[in-house]
């Protein structure tokens, strides 16, 4: 029955305790340990039983315990401790403030999911994870930042397993009135909505927010009256339904975004695209410059260039959105007529390789080409990134591709337990949570006593072990099992043996059966009885993805064997709670990638900052962490054409590890029964990685590396009524009509076969610019080591600088080489384009190689 009036009921505080509503309604408590306290405080039981959600907490709690809490002495000062620290928290000087001063700007970070409580269930894995804890050390550093994302009905599903382990899904309905979102309101008070021009349609979407510490996120919502049957449910699932919903998702993440920011007065320097997902906006901040400013299209484009960043997460191609252009024109054609661009060029805006327009608009490739400033999430991953998209700039070298690194990382105080918290501010203060390259230095680590850590350490084993038993048992009950099964949930896992984690997305390329390939080994390895060891799985397999659920399946059956029904468990519906017990407390952290397909990966990192020691592939992050004595490297970097040959090797180098290696030094004990040699490697892991990869450092990375000089482009180029823009874009068209027209002519040096390493040979090029500027190219020498196949490689360049016209349209470019490395070396000659206001030289289409 449809009501005739709608009424939100809130709970009624007493006046002493009436901010709780303010400490709930703020995510920030969420890596506040003594806040999290005061909320369990309240009442233990219901705080479990309602997913830690604080909000529905206060509205379910009775109202005499409310009343009691309100005159308990030890509360009122618990909650007084509480809010005073929040007060502080929001209103202290932040990093940020303290190094750029008081600005007037704002980086707005878009993402089709935030995790950053299991409360506000609107993730699915790692890059929601990440883009949460990007928020939380936005806030604890004070950088402008607003987060724009969608608030899905059901989000991402809830797993469960059947009596034969195959996977179902179930979508729970979130309510947000329950949840620590609210409503954003206009300046007039009224209810914030965005329109959105669909296919013969208008869609709407219903603006909140909640606070995450100082930084406000964004959610559109397109469950509302306004829209029409199925257009409610665009909003409905994170990463659901086909092409054509997830076409219609981005669009109201993209575009809708822009629009909700624009309703809010709201204009941002800098957009940073967290995946392609979003890329869309690049093109809605595009026709607002040129409705709002008067520009054409290559005007607007520039603006929108220099003010974007887009961080890219995939390590394979089909990791990425890809729309057929069908689809693309049913949604687009009239936003191209706005841009007062063909068809043909708006599908060139992503194009895949070769430029190919009936292959695919690629979400990827628009984000690069409305963005400059690009970068992948590891060391390794721009590489690889450097390698999947240097078709975008065709010729160029790929070190050359402009793609760079910035490495993951996580918010430590959303991830360490209360225990390590309290070791940690016992022995070093708070200066390993506001300056965490302290712990660097080993005599604050050192100062930790062994027997401490250690402890510590088994109290979380032991926690985590119950906490297993519990979900295995319920987990039992769910799937039918009979009475005596669901008993024997209680005799799994021994809280003092060695446990290894592996939790993570039941993709195949994760290869979470990597250390189940030999299982009559592994059972003589978990079942040693003078050192065994256990393992912990969790983990969801995409609900399309079936080789991910059969694996899924291949593992309960093999946890239902004899020999490894004590040894080996399999948690349901892994989340951030179980995230949580499993990275506090296991031994060792297992990640088994096929390499090259982890573009970063974090959770070994959130492992490592509780003193787990990581067993890995080299793969993702911890192929640039790796060093011995911090943990072990599976295998090395060799890659065989055979892929069972591949995972043989890997398989067994892992038993390898764990029988010479792990296990020995885990059961190592003296007579104080206490693994120095572990200990040992727990010290030097936190101290090696818990500076390096964390938010902090991260999110000071972009600020210094992309915001700040992306505001800088975008002030530059918007200034005196857009003049380097209108400079830039006319610079850019000039260039590119006579581009096809310029020739290299000829090449000359004086280079003898062998050169001295220190001298220098002249090199002198004739070049026919026709009509084009001789200053407006830059004739470059690329030079560099030789490879086996005859190619430079990890070449440089250098530019010839001397000038001389030599009749109409034809220059000869010369300058002088020197040799400073020794072997096998060559040299080519390009031209590139050359302007003041060009960020990078390298402009797609725009590079000129002689033949």
């Amino acid at each position: 029955m449809k009501p005739v009036k709608t009424f939100r009921v809130i709970p009624k505080l007493p006046d002493n305790i009436e901010r709780l509503r303010d400490l709930a309604y703020n995510l920030g408590w969420c890596w506040n340990y003594e806040a999290v306290s005061l909320f369990r405080r309240m009442d233990h039981d219901l705080w479990e039983d309602l997913d830690h959600n604080p909000v529905r907490l206060l509205g379910a709690i009775d109202q005499r315990q409310l009343d009691e809490l309100a005159q308990d002495d030890g509360f009122i000062a618990h909650y007084r401790r509480v809010l005073e620290k929040y007060e502080r928290y929001m209103s202290d000087q932040k990093w940020y403030e303290k190094n750029f001063g008081k600005k007037e700007t704002c980086i707005a970070y878009f993402s089709a999911e935030f995790g950053i409580t299991e409360s506000l269930p609107i993730y699915s894995g790692g890059l929601g994870v990440l883009a949460g804890d990007h928020l939380k050390s936005a806030s604890d550093l004070g950088i402008p930042l607003v987060g724009v994302g969608l608030l899905y009905q059901s989000g991402y599903f809830r797993q469960h397993l059947n009596y034969d382990g195959w996977q179902a899904e179930s979508y729970p309905v979130n309510d947000f009135y329950n949840m620590a979102v609210e409503e954003a309101k206009g300046s007039d008070g009224s209810p914030l909505t965005v329109s959105l021009d669909f296919p013969g349609r208008k869609v709407y979407a219903r603006a909140w927010v909640a606070h995450v510490g100082r930084v406000r996120l964004f959610l559109l919502d397109t469950n509302i009256p306004l829209n029409a049957g199925p257009d409610h449910d665009i909003t409905d699932e994170l990463y659901g339904g086909d092409n054509e919903r997830r076409i219609q998702q981005e669009i109201v993440l993209g575009i809708g975004g822009i629009r909700l920011l624009n309703q809010l007065g709201i204009t941002p320097s800098v957009c940073h695209m967290n995946e392609g997902h979003s890329a869309f906006l690049g093109l809605e901040r595009v026709r607002l410059l040129m409705q709002g400013r008067k520009l054409s299209f290559n005007e607007a484009v520039e603006i929108v260039r220099a003010g974007s960043v887009f961080t890219t997460h995939t390590p394979v191609p089909a990791g990425i959105d890809v729309f057929s252009p069908d689809l693309m024109k049913r949604y687009f054609s009239d936003m191209a007529r706005e841009l007062g661009i063909t068809w043909d060029q708006f599908l060139g805006l992503g194009a895949e390789k070769g430029g190919d327009l009936s292959a695919g608009f690629s979400m990827a490739v628009l984000a690069f080409h409305l963005s400059e400033r690009a970068n992948g999430v590891s060391k390794l991953h721009g590489y690889v990134s450097r390698n999947i998209f240097r078709h975008i700039w065709p010729g160029l070298p790929r070190e050359e591709v402009p793609i760079v690194s910035i490495t993951n990382g996580i918010h430590h105080s959303s991830w360490i337990s209360h225990d390590m918290e309290s070791l940690y501010y016992r022995y070093m203060g708070d200066k390993w949570i506001k300056e965490p390259q302290v712990m660097d230095k080993k005599e604050h680590i050192d100062e930790i006593p062994d027997e401490e850590l250690w402890r510590t350490h088994e109290r979380r084993r032991e926690r985590l072990v119950a906490f297993a038993r519990k979900r295995l048992k319920k987990q039992l009950i769910m799937r039918g099992a009979p009475v005596t099964e669901t008993r024997k949930a209680e005799e799994v896992l021994d809280p003092e043996i060695l446990t290894i984690g592996f939790a993570r997305r039941f993709a195949t390329y994760k290869r979470a059966d990597l250390i189940l390939r030999h299982p009559d080994r592994l059972a003589r390895i978990l079942n040693n009885e003078d050192m065994p060891v256990q393992i912990i799985f969790s983990g969801k397999a995409h609900p399309k993805d079936t080789p991910g659920k059969e694996l899924l399946r291949e593992l309960v059956h093999l946890t239902q064997r004899e020999e490894f029904r004590k040894r080996i468990v399999f948690l349901e519906d892994y989340d951030m709670v179980i995230a949580r017990y499993m990275v506090q407390g296991v031994d060792i952290w297992l990640n088994t990638p096929r390499r090259l397909y982890e573009a970063s990966g974090t959770s070994g990192m959130k492992a490592a900052a509780n003193g787990v020691l990581n067993m890995s592939i080299l793969d993702g992050w911890w192929d640039e962490a790796f060093k011995p004595g911090i943990g072990w490297a599976i295998g090395k970097v060799d890659e065989y054409s055979d892929i069972n040959y591949q995972y043989d090797i890997e398989a067994n180098a892992i038993y390898d590890l764990l029988e010479k290696e792990v296990i020995p030094l885990f059961y190592g004990r003296g007579s104080d029964k206490l693994p120095r040699g572990w200990i040992r490697n727990m010290k030097e892991s936190i101290r090696t990685l818990w500076p390096v990869f964390n938010t902090h450092r991260m999110a000071i990375e972009y600020t210094e590396r992309c915001y700040n000089k992306a505001e800088n482009r975008f002030n530059l180029l918007t200034a005196n009524g857009n003049s380097g823009a209108k400079a830039l874009a006319a610079f850019k068209d000039g260039i590119a009509g006579g581009w096809g027209r310029i020739r290299i002519e000829d090449i000359r040096s004086d280079a003898e076969e062998r050169v001295l390493i220190g001298n220098c040979f002249n090199v002198m090029v004739t070049v026919n610019l026709a009509e084009i500027d001789p200053d407006h190219v830059d004739v470059q020498v690329y030079h560099g080591l030789v490879d086996s196949t005859g190619m430079i490689f990890e070449g440089v360049s250098d530019s010839l600088r001397d000038i001389r016209k030599i009749s109409d349209g034809r220059y000869e470019f010369a300058g002088c080489l020197k040799c400073t490395l020794s072997g096998m070396q060559g040299f080519s000659v390009r031209i590139l384009p050359k302007n003041a206001l060009l960020e990078s030289p390298f402009v797609p289409g725009l590079i000129k190689w002689a033949l």
